[in-house]
């Protein structure tokens, strides 16, 4: 299995940026898709990017696309989450998951490991 831990996350005003960072240890990471997730008070978590196994292939959530940018560096088990142009609606716990998938992940479900999470609070 893998280990994944965020970093990064804090507060913002809008219109600012942000990165935020989740490094793995244990199996392989090239193994493994990753996803990043946030989950606001009140809501249910809600998938924000995804990156496949050697990073060839993104997808991201209509909200964050043109804004966000995931990326990984297998060399150092890494998979980053890049925000730009921060909003209000944008804050939340921000989760790094890893799955043993080849699909598209856009769903809890699809992953099997998953971090404590990072607050990121987006001022207006």
């Amino acid at each position: 299995q893998v280990q994944v831990v965020e970093s990064g996350g804090g507060l913002v005003q809008a219109g600012g940026s942000l990165r935020v960072s989740c490094a793995a240890s244990g199996r392989t990471f090239t193994y493994y898709a990753m996803g990043w997730f946030r989950q606001a008070p009140g809501k249910e978590r809600e998938f924000v990017a995804r990156i496949n196994r050697n990073g060839g292939s993104t997808n991201y959530a209509d909200s964050v696309k043109g804004r966000f940018t995931i990326s990984r560096d297998n060399a150092v088990d890494t998979v980053y989450l890049q925000m730009n142009s921060l909003k209000p609606e944008d804050t939340g716990v921000y989760y790094c998951a890893a799955g043993q998938i080849a699909r598209v992940g856009v769903t809890p479900s699809d992953y099997d490991y998953w971090g404590q999470g990072t607050q990121v609070t987006v001022s207006s």
